[in-house]
């Protein structure tokens, strides 16, 4: 039996299932379907200044920040637990919210959140919390402390996962915080407070409020606020950016990504296909780190499009619970209608259409899948996200120009190179102003930072450096002995 019933009508602040402040809702639609499948409270303003009260509460005078890092530590291992025994049911619980394919919402979705806690868990004991330092001119205890009451606003694409990016760190180092999880997706959000509540997580640390847009430019402002982290559009986070630099308020931005997989003249196509497959059209097109530009050497650029189009042809699109399926719907209509629009610009462009994908008939919020080839580098697919299953391919002559095409574009999230010598792929992976590099399909795992360069962001997150965005750094003089 699910342990979370479709109850949606309470928030969760202070510890408590509470009643929201008025009765507006909002409706969590189906992308497959197009039907309504639950409804959760519609937060306003003043739910916000109850979550925010609550988490300041617990901060200033709870006993979570001053809990030894070991007890704190203990609370997540419990709640890494409860995520291992629900991991079905939060698989199940994103695919009917946004849409992710089963299989893959399976371990993207469900079992990614609980591995990126343990490996934060794995890495808080080897976290500089506390150091001494001597020189001539004085002695100091400098430490890193909790930096206050966290703003954690998450996106819908990947919502559990890009949640506990935020959650685990914080809350290890002593932050308490406000979840406000997107419109299209709360419904995972409030399993993890039920699960919260079962490991044991002291009342007031975690406050979940799903709101619009208007609610959380309130809450990013909230002077009860000491931190924001927001993941989600470029455009989103400008407008963060500038509401938390009137204030000083510390905020980390992960932003948006058009990122470029590089093929080198001798790349092993095999490997840079199946690496398509996996990180290109993942999640349905839908992640900010999908690499959508395939930049390829044109000694290999007629393979490349034959293998391209077989790929995509082989790739089922259709109902997200059919485990055959590896394209699903978009979130929305409105994200639909945004990713048909991109390639109507594309094909009014002049780009030629490599392949286009058939869409199923019958309800749901479909895109047949796209790839454009011998795309302008600077044309609109290629300079803007889509975030949809589109595919631009790019062709070079030299090392220089490919690295050239790679760097043409305002955001550096992400990306890829593939060569058969791993160091000669490195040295040219070094040349590509990007936060993250995958050499030969590579990926970093979860104990290394990852963020953008560029328009993609500001800070890191996960790894050691993770936890830098949620302690201020102080430092105390002491006498010498």
């Amino acid at each position: 039996m699910d342990l979370w019933q479709g109850r949606y009508d309470k928030l969760f602040v202070g510890g408590r299932w509470v009643p929201p402040a008025s009765d507006g809702d909002l409706a969590v639609i189906s992308p497959a379907t197009e039907e309504v499948v639950a409804r959760v409270p519609d937060g306003v303003e003043a739910d916000i200044d109850a979550a925010v009260a609550a988490a300041r509460e617990a901060f200033d005078r709870g006993p979570w920040p001053r809990l030894p890092l070991e007890d704190r530590v203990a609370v997540l291992r419990r709640l890494s637990g409860e995520l291992a025994a629900h991991e079905a049911e939060i698989a199940r619980l994103v695919s009917t919210e946004m849409g992710c394919p089963i299989t893959l919402s399976a371990k993207m979705q469900a079992m990614g959140p609980r591995l990126l806690l343990d490996a934060f868990l794995g890495l808080a004991p080897e976290y500089p919390w506390t150091d001494t330092r001597a020189s001539a001119t004085g002695k100091a205890l400098v430490t890193r402390e909790p930096v206050g009451v966290v703003a954690a606003i998450v996106p819908w694409n990947a919502p559990l996962l890009i949640t506990m990016i935020k959650l685990a760190p914080a809350l290890l180092a002593g932050c308490t915080m406000v979840l406000k999880p997107s419109p299209e997706t709360p419904l995972d959000a409030y399993l993890l407070g039920h699960l919260l509540e079962r490991a044991g997580l002291p009342a007031g640390v975690v406050n979940i409020v799903p709101a619009r847009r208007e609610v959380s430019e309130y809450l990013v402002r909230h002077h009860g606020v000491d931190k924001v982290s927001f993941t989600g559009s470029t455009a989103a986070g400008r407008r963060i950016g500038a509401l938390c630099g009137h204030d000083l308020r510390r905020v980390t931005l992960e932003l948006g990504g058009k990122s470029a997989a590089v093929l080198l003249d001798d790349a092993d196509l095999d490997a840079a296909v199946a690496a398509i497959r996996a990180v290109s059209l993942r999640n349905s097109g839908q992640v900010c780190s999908n690499k959508t530009r395939i930049v390829v050497a044109r000694s290999l650029r007629d393979e490349l499009h034959d293998r391209l189009a077989e790929l995509v042809r082989s790739m089922p699109v259709g109902d997200p619970f059919d485990p055959a399926t590896e394209i699903g719907p978009m979130v929305s209509e409105n994200q639909r209608k945004r990713v048909e629009g991109y390639i109507a610009d594309g094909e009014a462009s002049g780009a030629s259409v490599l392949v286009r994908g058939e869409r199923p008939e019958g309800p749901g919020w479909y895109v047949a899948p796209t790839v454009f080839a011998d795309v302008d580098p600077d044309a609109k697919i290629a300079q803007e996200e889509i975030f949809g299953p589109v595919l631009t391919v790019h062709t070079f002559d030299t090392e220089d120009e490919a690295v050239a095409i790679a760097n043409n574009s305002e955001y550096g999230l992400n990306g890829s190179v593939f060569a058969a010598d791993p160091e000669h792929a490195l040295a040219v992976a070094r040349r590509i102003r990007t936060g993250t590099v995958e050499v030969n399909g590579n990926p970093v795992g979860f104990t290394a930072p990852i963020g953008g360069f560029k328009n993609s962001g500001i800070g890191r997150e996960a790894g050691l450096e993770g936890f830098d965005a949620y302690v201020e750094i102080k430092s105390y003089g002491l006498p010498s002995l």
